[in-house]
């Protein structure tokens, strides 16, 4: 298949146009003319994936490696050295990420891995039910393999739930919840949360959103041509 093909069946399933004005999704690497022997799907791209990867490869990212401007190609420096080898090998990149997070992966994780039913929104997916808080908190933590969480104003009954996969806090004044789920809480944020009544729970960056392949992989099951899940690294570790 060409880049270009599999650009258009993308496209068709989430809409590149859907994603935010500061977003970078869409074709970063390559050209559509350009043929393909398998489709690799991840959230990150790291050196060993590049490296392990056969020759003619398209990635598909949720993250845009080339995010803001680049100013020069220093390759010993991130993002260049990613590039360099990705273009020694013949590799095509696309990345889904502001528009997949609408139209798919908020969704997707919040109902298939979470196991919640209500509604989503453009980022911000909710229910309402009731839970114990720390009955909720204990089957997050176990569904989303977290070791532990950090939680802001924690409550002992919970009467509603919202979610935003990734860095979500930024919406805290959208919130009509009485707990929220999001990763990279700030302190600032977690403040303005205390204050406002809302209970938050730091379900992290990555692991809120390392279901994007899954996610993706399951729109893409006829292409004729493999396409493979895979899993970049987790830059954090836990002690």
């Amino acid at each position: 298949m060409t880049v270009g093909e599999i650009y258009r069946i993308l496209d068709t399933l989430s809409p590149f146009e859907l994603q935010e004005k500061w977003d970078n999704s869409g074709l970063l690497l390559g050209d559509e003319q350009q043929r393909v022997e398998r489709v690799v799907l991840s959230v990150d791209i790291d050196a060993k994936m590049v490296e392990e990867a056969e020759e003619g490869t398209l990635f598909v990212l949720h993250h845009p490696l080339i995010f803001s401007g680049l100013k020069r190609l220093v390759w010993s420096d991130y993002p260049a050295n990613i590039l360099r080898e990705m273009v020694k090998k013949g590799h095509a990149m696309i990345a889904m990420h502001t528009n997949f997070d609408k139209t798919h992966l908020n969704r997707y994780v919040f109902e298939k891995v979470l196991g919640f039913e209500g509604c989503c929104e453009e980022f911000v997916c909710r229910a309402e039910g009731e839970w114990s808080g720390d009955e909720l908190l204990e089957d997050i933590k176990r569904r989303l393999g977290l070791e532990r969480l950090r939680v802001v104003g924690r409550k002992r009954d919970i009467g509603s739930v919202a979610m935003t996969t990734g860095s979500g806090a930024s919406l805290l004044d959208e919130i009509d919840a009485d707990l929220f789920l999001t990763g990279d809480i700030k302190f600032h944020d977690a403040m303005k949360a205390h204050s406002m009544g809302i209970m938050m729970a730091d379900i992290g960056h990555f692991e809120s959103e390392r279901h994007f392949a899954d996610a993706l992989g399951e729109s893409l099951k006829n292409l004729p041509i493999p396409v493979i899940i895979a899993q970049s690294i987790n830059p954090f570790t836990y002690i």
